[in-house]
């Protein structure tokens, strides 16, 4: 089924549901002879497993990963990926409830509207979890671009915001992924209400790309902007994206913005010129609340668990451009061109 698979060069196709017997991820187009570290794959993706905290769902995944294909002695090999992780706390009962009920603002109606059928068990294909599959691409896009730096943070929950972006990448984004330390206490509190009364809340991820190499994209419909925006966009719950001063460049004259290259945010014409990429992301507070909640288990916000997903879909769009444009250089320095 089509809508499964994202990239051109770079290719990364995901599989699986929230409660079947595995999720996984086939990555195709990745260069061979790279140094695969399973140490560092688990890392990122404990980053994003659940049950961490007490402010995430209660469903604990040990999330291990099992590389199937594409791996030998260490190093990749140029040929497919296949990278799988075993559901094993799935506790299906829990949602046995939501079986003829449909969630608002999750794909349960829309699902079955579309394909006649639909596995209520925690989302089933559009549940969040599926994002462990991108993280999984991510670290492997992340080892054909060893110098480029990404770092995504959580900006904002409900109404409780930082007073300024981080200034660089080291600093420390705490247990949440807040880079503020009394704002992490509070955003805490906030949201351990938010669970107990079976509320949930939304909230704003910024995302700050450096060592982008230029020339990435193009001045039409690949836009550099353009895909990070449809990458980004897909994340479950993501509901808003801009680039650079963004919504702010309404209230701009011309003067202003011309002055100013910072407000571009690293992307001019849709191809990036080396500066810094700024990003910012609007996720959506989980719509299911009250008593639904408290029968399956649901995050009372995704943005603490989301970060690592937002850095991995920055890492396949960039590794897809970076992989177009090295073979549009290589036909310009080609024999049969000059």
């Amino acid at each position: 089924m089509p809508g499964n698979s994202f990239g051109q060069m770079f290719k990364v196709t995901t599989f699986g549901e929230s409660h079947g017997e595995a999720l996984g991820v086939v990555i195709d187009g990745i260069p061979g002879n790279l140094l695969v570290s399973l140490d560092d794959l688990r890392k990122e993706l404990k980053r994003r497993a659940p049950g961490q905290h007490k402010v995430h769902t209660g469903r604990k995944e040990e999330d291990e990963p099992e590389i199937l294909s594409g791996v030998f002695e260490g190093k990749t090999l140029g040929t497919p990926i296949t990278v799988i992780v075993r559901n094993t706390n799935q506790k299906s009962q829990d949602y046995d409830k939501l079986k003829d009920q449909y969630r608002p603002g999750h794909a349960d109606k829309t699902t079955a509207q579309k394909y006649g059928v639909r596995d209520h068990r925690g989302g089933g294909r559009a549940s969040a979890r599926e994002t462990l599959a991108r993280v999984i691409a991510g670290y492997f896009a992340s080892l054909m671009l060893p110098t480029l730096s990404i770092y995504a943070y959580v900006e904002q929950v409900g109404p409780h915001k930082l007073s300024s972006p981080p200034q660089d990448h080291s600093v420390e984004r705490g247990e949440i992924n807040i880079p503020d330390k009394e704002l992490t206490k509070t955003v805490i509190t906030f949201l351990d209400e938010c669970k107990k009364n079976g509320e949930s809340a939304g909230g704003i991820v910024g995302l700050s790309i450096l060592n982008c190499p230029v020339g990435l994209g193009e001045p039409v419909f690949d836009k550099l902007k353009a895909d990070l925006a449809k990458a980004m966009l897909s994340i479950p719950a993501c509901v808003g994206f801009s680039v650079g001063e963004g919504f702010g460049f309404a209230d701009k004259l011309g003067s202003e913005v011309s002055e100013n290259a910072q407000f571009f945010g690293g992307i001019e014409g849709g191809i990036s010129n080396g500066s810094p990429i700024n990003l910012k992301l609007a996720f959506k507070a989980p719509s299911t609340v009250g008593e639904k909640a408290r029968e399956g288990r649901h995050d009372p916000c995704v943005l603490p668990r989301v970060i690592p997903v937002v850095e991995a879909m920055a890492k396949i769009v960039i590794a897809d451009h970076f992989l177009r444009q090295a073979a549009y250089a290589s036909f310009l320095l080609s024999d049969t061109n000059r």
